[in-house]
C-alpha cells in the first residue's frame, strides 16, 4: 500500500513537473506575441510573473532573459525617436522666447546662469518695490519679493489675491543673508526675499491663472505692506513661466535621450556578447 501510495506522489510531482514546463513555455510565448505587437509594458508584466512563477524552469528562464532585453531596447529606442522628434519642436520655441531674456551668468563663480525679462534687470529697478522672476538654465523658476521704503518691514513672505477672494501664498523663507537679505543704503531700506522651486510655485501658478486680473501683494512675516501687481511685472512673471516650462522640458528630454542612449549602448554589448 505504501509503496502504491508514493508511486502516487512520484506520478503527480512529475506531471506536475511537465505542466509547470508547458505553462511557462506557453506564457513565455504569450510575451514574445506582445512584444512583436509593441506591448511592451505588458511584455514586461509576463517575463515577471514568468520568473515569479517558475523559478526552476531553467531553459524558459533563459530565454526570458534574451526577450527583455529586446523589449528593453525596444523600449530605449523608442524614447530616443520621441526626443529626437520633440527636442527641435521645443527648441525652436525656447529661440522664440529667448529674446526677451538676458542671461544672467558669473562664469568665475556660477555653473548656472539666470535668465531675466529684460525690463526686469536689477539696473531697470532701481528704488521701486515690486515682484520680479527668473529661471535658470535648467528650468527651475523662482519669485522675489523686492521692498524698497524708508525703514524696514522685515518681511519672510508674500500673499497675492483678486477682489474675488482667491489668493495663494509663499512659504515663508527667513533671514538668512542670502535667499532673505536686507541692506540700507542712503537711508532707505531695500529687502529681497526669493522663492525658489515648491517655496513659490503656488504663487506663480496663480499670478499665471489671474493675469488678467488686478492682484494684490501683501509682503508678510513683518511689519504690514501691500502694493498691486503692475502690469508688466505681471507679464514678466507668466512669460518666465513658460519659458521656464519649456527649458525644464528641454532639460528633461535631454537627459532621458543621454539615459536611453548609455542604456541602449549597454543592451547591444550584453546581446553581442551572449
Amino acid at each position: 500500500m505504501k509503496k502504491y501510495l508514493l508511486g502516487l506522489v512520484f506520478v503527480s510531482l512529475m506531471t506536475s513537473c511537465g505542466n509547470s514546463g508547458e505553462e511557462a513555455k506557453a506564457r513565455l510565448a504569450k510575451a514574445q506575441a506582445m512584444y512583436e505587437n509593441n506591448e511592451l509594458f505588458a511584455a514586461k508584466n509576463e517575463i515577471d510573473s514568468i520568473r515569479t512563477l517558475y523559478p526552476k524552469e531553467f531553459d524558459v528562464l533563459k530565454e526570458t532573459l534574451s526577450l527583455m532585453r529586446l523589449v528593453e531596447t525596444k523600449e530605449n529606442e523608442r524614447t530616443i525617436a520621441f526626443c529626437d522628434s520633440l527636442l527641435p519642436v521645443k527648441q525652436q520655441e525656447l529661440e522664440v522666447l529667448k529674446k526677451d531674456f538676458i542671461l544672467e551668468k558669473d562664469s568665475l563663480y556660477e555653473e548656472t546662469g539666470n535668465y531675466i525679462w529684460k525690463q526686469q534687470t536689477i539696473e531697470k529697478n532701481i528704488n521701486r518695490s515690486y515682484v520680479r522672476s527668473g529661471v535658470n538654465e535648467k528650468g527651475e523658476m523662482y519669485l522675489a519679493s523686492v521692498y524698497f521704503g524708508g525703514s524696514p518691514i522685515n518681511h519672510t513672505s508674500m500673499k497675492l489675491s483678486t477682489k474675488d477672494g482667491m489668493f495663494a501664498e509663499t512659504d515663508i523663507v527667513p533671514y538668512d543673508g542670502g535667499l532673505n537679505y536686507r541692506f540700507k543704503d542712503l537711508g532707505n531700506t531695500t529687502e529681497v526675499v526669493t522663492y525658489k522651486a515648491e517655496k513659490g510655485e503656488e504663487a506663480i501658478k496663480f499670478i499665471s491663472s489671474n493675469e488678467k486680473e488686478r492682484i494684490k501683494v501683501e509682503y508678510t512675516g513683518g511689519k504690514p505692506y501691500t502694493i498691486y501687481l503692475a502690469d508688466g511685472d505681471k507679464k514678466a512673471i507668466v512669460t518666465t513661466y513658460a519659458f521656464a516650462i519649456v527649458l525644464s522640458d528641454i532639460n528633461r528630454m535631454t537627459k532621458e535621450k543621454e539615459k536611453s542612449e548609455r542604456r541602449l549602448a549597454y543592451l547591444k554589448q550584453k546581446t553581442a556578447g551572449k
